[in-house]
């Protein structure tokens, strides 16, 4: 089995996450994938950063929805680095890419981009949130998409079915082996986070996951060899 990691907002363990250096040494590591987080600014860019505000990743403060994006770019979001959009990410790197959506408005920006640079392929989109999942799946047919689980039950592999996502991408934490066994009965992948030490390396192996995401570039190098 082929056992993908995929690196968190880059490699945030290493470098200042959801910035173009993370994702540079994301790839430059070897990893299958590259998540990533996305949200709107005031004048509807596709901005990348986890948090709704700037204030924890940037030495500014205020709603990434009430700045535009050229305040937002006057920004420090560590080490000398830019708040970067979607398209500067598409050129910096080759890797696949997972796309975290935080709602419908995300969605449709996303959807305009897929289109104009035909990223069916490259790009998945992720989502906490069921309407935005079955949106970007309305609106890019053949989209690849992902129902993200933090506090959840069994009830989570119905609404990824519902809302049209062929991945789940689950706490670690919570994972049961009922609901590995019902999510494969429905076909659907399982991608378990965060992964960053042996033990839960050793954990999501034992739960024969799809694969990992991981703050630390060294999970792809010891996990194509941890049974």
């Amino acid at each position: 089995m082929n056992f993908l990691t995929i690196g968190h907002r880059g490699v945030m363990g290493v470098e200042p996450e959801n910035t173009l250096r993370s994702f540079v040494a994301a790839e430059q590591a070897g990893l299958d994938a590259i998540e990533l987080d996305l949200h709107l600014s005031k004048d509807g860019a596709l901005v990348v950063m986890h948090d709704p505000d700037v204030d924890r990743t940037t030495d500014g403060a205020g709603a990434i929805a009430e700045q535009t994006l050229a305040e937002l770019r006057t920004l420090d979001a560590g080490h000398g680095e830019r708040v970067p959009v979607f398209e500067e990410v598409l050129d910096a790197v080759r890797s696949p890419l997972q796309a975290e959506i935080k709602d419908v408005q995300a969605a449709r920006a996303l959807a305009e981009v897929m289109h104009a640079r035909d990223l069916v392929e490259r790009v998945e989109v992720s989502s906490f949130h069921d309407e935005a999942v079955a949106e970007i799946g309305r609106l890019v047919p053949g989209v690849r998409t992902a129902l993200i689980g933090s506090r959840y039950g069994l009830d989570i592999v119905d609404r990824a079915v519902t809302a049209g996502a062929a991945t789940l991408c689950l706490n670690l934490r919570r994972l049961t082996l009922e609901i590995v066994e019902e999510a494969r009965k429905r076909d659907l992948r399982i991608i378990g986070w965060v992964v960053n030490t042996q033990d839960q390396l050793r954990l999501a192996r034992a739960f024969e996951l799809d694969g990992a995401t991981t703050d630390y570039p060294e999970i792809r190098r010891t996990g194509r060899f941890t049974a």
